[in-house]
């Protein structure tokens, strides 16, 4: 959520961002800024009744103590009139700040300048390659064929249990994909972070924290009976763990990852594209997030995209990098790469992972501050990755290592497994 002090100083340069995402914000800005002088115009008038108000409490309590009861009484008619002009303050000081804040939500993040101004992923910008695109077999098959073929994955089984988008994996694909968790964790927690096991729903408050709710409400599955929501990725709990919270120095960094099974929606989600593993209502990924000082934010970002590449370029899988365009931008985010995997069987890439730098945006929202060395409180930054989502790694696995006698597994990953080949 955008800071309203920001707005008010910055509003032509944010206007301008903001204009990369297709977001017009002129007339929004306005209108918070004109609530934003009823809050404090409200606020005033409402402490300076409080403070006559007490003012005169102490005088009536004197002349009584005096007897000067008849001087009493008409200053105790004054200060009934000054509790209801207060009371009515409140209460268009505390509606006030309700429209403000539920207009603030509305608003996505600034992006930062060197996001590419564009309307959709056509006109994302591709800032690295690695990885030789193995040439396969004639008859080589997409990996929802091969996981028939090696019973490996059931997606009809998951349709007849729970529905479509929920696949249960079987023998070695269990085992593949318990690895890959193991692996991913293990190399995290090699590189500094800590790990944690999380629930798998939130509340409200973390849904609005971290800016799922409102912007993604649809996306998520609901329990209404408890009101709370099924996670759709670890960052919502990890990063919510710190809500609220005033950090010093000597906290930072904190670099937290986590394993969880992640739930979403996806709704309106149909088509040759999205079969198989290609997209899933729950699907497993290990997340990263880190809290950082401003000042070192995305010095901790480009660790982040090397971590990720490191692991994509252990397991051998031919990737990319995308910078995303302001249209193609999250939300909450200010500043995104978006990782691929190319599919060789579908002919295609597929997207593995995101990782973004938040800035301020989440922290306002979770009052997420520290005290600097002078004693000044700051709002902190906030990122987070995936590190990796499974669903379309395993995908990229299946398809990318396929011969004629099996499917190998890479090399980083035979420890983990306990076997070399699936056939």
């Amino acid at each position: 959520m955008l800071q309203v002090n920001n707005i008010r100083e910055h509003k032509d340069a944010y206007i301008e961002a903001l204009k990369k995402r297709n977001f017009d914000a002129e007339s929004i800005f306005d209108e918070v800024l004109s609530l934003d002088e009823t809050r404090r115009s409200t606020q005033s008038k409402l402490d300076d009744t409080l403070a006559e108000s007490n003012k005169l409490s102490k005088q009536i309590g004197l002349m009584f103590k005096n007897g000067e009861h008849q001087k009493a009484n008409l200053l105790k008619e004054k200060t009934g009139k000054l509790k209801e002009d207060s009371k009515q303050y409140s209460e268009v000081l505390s509606n006030t700040i309700a429209d403000l804040e539920k207009l603030l939500y509305t608003i996505p993040n600034v992006p930062n300048e060197i996001v590419p101004a564009g309307s959709s992923e056509e006109d994302n910008e591709e800032v690295y390659k690695e990885g030789d695109i193995p040439v396969l077999a004639e008859g080589s098959l997409p990996h929802w064929e091969l996981a028939k073929k090696y019973d490996i994955i059931d997606f009809e089984l998951g349709n007849k249990v729970t529905g479509a988008g929920f696949p249960i994996y079987k023998g070695k694909g269990a085992r593949l994909q318990r690895a890959l968790i193991s692996y991913f964790l293990d190399k995290a927690v090699e590189a500094g972070y800590s790990e944690y096991q999380l629930p798998l729903m939130v509340n409200e408050a973390s849904g609005y924290g971290t800016g799922q709710l409102p912007d993604k409400e649809g996306q998520m599955y609901h329990i209404t009976a408890d009101d709370l929501y099924m996670i759709p990725t670890a960052e919502v709990p990890m990063t919510n763990m710190y809500r609220e919270n005033l950090l010093t120095d000597k906290d930072f960094p904190i670099a937290c990852t986590g394993y969880t099974p992640c739930f979403r929606r996806e709704a309106g989600s149909y088509g040759a594209h999205v079969r198989g593993l290609n997209r899933l209502h729950q699907f497993d990924k290990v997340e990263l997030v880190r809290i950082e000082k401003p000042e070192d934010s995305y010095a901790a970002l480009d660790k982040m995209v090397d971590h990720v590449k490191g692991l994509l370029k252990d397991l051998k899988l031919p990737y990319r990098i995308l910078r995303l365009c302001g249209g193609d931008l999250g939300f909450t985010s200010a500043l995104t790469y978006d990782f691929e995997v190319f599919s060789t069987a579908q002919d295609r890439w597929l997207e593995i992972s995101s990782v973004s730098n938040f800035e301020t945006f989440q922290a306002n929202r979770l009052k997420l501050r520290y005290k600097d060395k002078e004693g000044k409180k700051e709002l902190v930054h906030t990122l987070n990755g995936s590190a990796l989502a499974l669903p379309r790694v395993l995908a990229g696995i299946l398809e990318n290592y396929q011969t004629e006698n099996g499917i190998k597994i890479p090399d980083a990953l035979v420890p983990y497994t306990g076997f070399d080949m699936i056939d």
